[in-house]
């Protein structure tokens, strides 16, 4: 099976062998005073996501390298910039069977928490960069107009404005 991994669009040059995919929990447990204890059920909390990836000093002939073989530089650099931005990025993780058919994508937006950087001599020349990501969800306020009519026997219809879209704005300076 082929796992293909991307960062913003990178792709790491060689998949880890291992992924952890959480999905945050908000339930509420509370102790009622006849009836013991009970779970209060809430929506899931955000997906983390954390794995190891070794990134090569050298090319290797396992390793993808879809614009040619990138130092260590290239990535930890790249780490460094989404870590500096804080804005959020795309992390896709692409499952294929050997004969080419899609099994699932994880797709999803995601802020980089955390990352350090392992150094191990069985690895040899290699670094092993340890990486936690969050699940990143847009937010903002909504302005929402409510009509009613003179109707009595007709409810009240509310409508959602859309934000104007302030992306080419500038950003605030804060300090």
């Amino acid at each position: 099976m082929a796992y293909t991994m991307y960062l913003d669009g990178v792709p790491l040059p060689i998949t880890p062998s291992k992924l952890d995919i959480r999905t945050g929990n908000q339930n509420k447990t509370v102790t009622l005073i006849n009836e013991g204890e009970i779970n209060i059920l809430k929506s899931p909390g955000l997906i983390d996501v954390s794995f190891d990836a070794l990134i090569p000093q050298t090319p290797y002939p396992f390793a993808i390298y879809p614009d040619g073989f990138k130092d260590v530089e290239h990535f930890l650099s790249k780490f460094e910039e989404l870590k500096a931005e804080k804005t959020p990025f795309q992390f896709i993780l692409s499952r294929v069977t050997p004969s080419g058919k899609l099994l699932f994508d994880t797709n999803i937006k995601v802020a980089l928490e955390e990352w350090r950087i392992i150094e191990d001599a069985r690895e040899g020349l290699d670094l092993t960069v340890s990486i936690k990501l969050k699940q990143y969800k847009a937010y903002g306020t909504k302005l929402v107009n409510v009509t009613t009519s003179t109707s009595a026997s007709s409810p009240p219809i509310a409508s959602v404005t859309e934000p104007r879209d302030d992306s080419s704005a500038p950003k605030p300076k804060t300090y």
